[in-house]
């Protein structure tokens, strides 16, 4: 698609608001409730299990982006007037992966119902998937042409290019397309938090490409002015949402161990290995930590009160005495605190080489 011409502004506010009017006659919020029985209501994790499952399997097969979004939206609008039971989640999942495929994919690239019913190890037969399928487009009226968040989020992307040219500068090195693709990937992992399916497409589509704005274009405030206006959204919404949308995308990163220490070390010398002894007889007894150079420290069998109290002695704030019976050894060369650093981080004791 060519961005670059003067009618393809007019062209995208007119898909703009022809996606916004059928989302506004076809978008119903799914709100997920606490089941009170495992046997017979659905949870909101196992929404979000069976949409990570469809991830995987459309990663998979290779299929287009457009057709797990659908995917995703067929089972949530089912799940909205449905009231489903666990064990049929993954039968119904299938059956609204397969409808997608058969809307969005060419024909060569459809996948046969029985590979895909053994391939994705659903549970259920090609039969049962043929049932069901015909139940969710019963219930469905036989619609499932409707505005994916992805369509949105391809048009607001669409508009930014044709409009700003330093956006593209701002992409660090990558085209539009790879840009398009980790926005994609971006929209696809807030598809699978429930805590987002209040949200409209159209403003989860929003959020994400205001929040890349913000990274990459100075005057993304302007332009995302520009973007509310042509797609008739609160402010004060599109704020909240991209509050929520933020939180989700920190989990989208490499997350590390929920109780990883990171320790301030400016030498090039490593550190073999670390002693932290108690103070005193009434100190909790010393714990021993390795220090590796480059792994990630990860202290999960160390106590609680142990783990504050090392901390304690590190930053000097328990009085440690020199000498004496209990007295632990310290690891390492000195750390000195270089003058005139602007560290954030308190500055580290002196120590004495073992």
């Amino acid at each position: 698609m060519k961005f670059a011409e003067p009618l393809e502004s007019q062209r995208l506010s007119f898909l703009l608001e022809k996606a916004a009017s059928r989302e506004a006659k076809m978008w119903k919020v799914y709100v997920p409730k606490k089941p009170s029985n495992q046997d017979t209501d659905i949870s909101p994790a196992q929404r979000d299990e069976v949409v990570r499952w469809l991830s995987d399997l459309h990663s998979g097969l290779k299929l287009y982006p457009e057709t797990l979004s659908l995917t995703i939206s067929i089972l949530d609008r089912f799940l909205a007037i449905v009231k489903a039971r666990p064990k049929y989640l993954r039968c119904i999942a299938i059956a609204c992966f397969f409808l997608a495929a058969k809307t969005n994919e060419e024909d060569e690239r459809i996948p046969a119902l029985r590979d895909l019913a053994r391939t994705s190890s659903c549970g259920c037969s090609p039969s049962e998937i043929l049932r069901m399928e015909r139940i969710v487009l019963d219930k469905l009226n036989w619609d499932l042409h409707t505005a994916t968040p992805l369509e949105f989020l391809q048009i607001f992307h669409a508009m930014v290019l044709s409009c700003k040219s330093q956006f593209l500068a701002g992409l660090l090195g990558v085209n539009p397309s790879q840009h398009m693709s980790l926005l994609t990937r971006q929209l696809h992992h807030c598809l699978a938090d429930h805590a987002l399916l209040q949200i409209r497409g159209s403003m989860l589509a929003l959020a994400l490409i205001t929040l890349e704005l913000e990274k990459c274009c100075p005057d993304w405030l302007a332009l995302t002015i520009s973007l509310l206006k042509k797609a008739q959204i609160d402010s004060s919404q599109l704020i909240c949402c991209r509050e929520l949308v933020a939180r989700c995308l920190t989990t989208h990163q490499a997350s590390l161990p929920p109780n990883t220490v990171y320790i301030y070390q400016p030498l090039r010398r490593s550190l073999a290995s670390c002693d932290w002894g108690a103070a005193g007889p009434e100190e909790p007894p010393p714990v021993r930590l390795h220090c590796k150079p480059s792994a990630k420290r990860k202290v999960e069998e160390m106590e609680v009160d142990e783990f504050y109290d090392g901390i304690k002695r590190l930053y000097n704030e328990d009085s440690v005495q020199e000498g004496g019976e209990g007295q632990g050894q310290a690891c390492g060369t000195t750390l000195a605190r270089q003058e005139g650093s602007s560290s954030p981080c308190p500055p580290l004791q002196p120590v004495r080489v073992t």
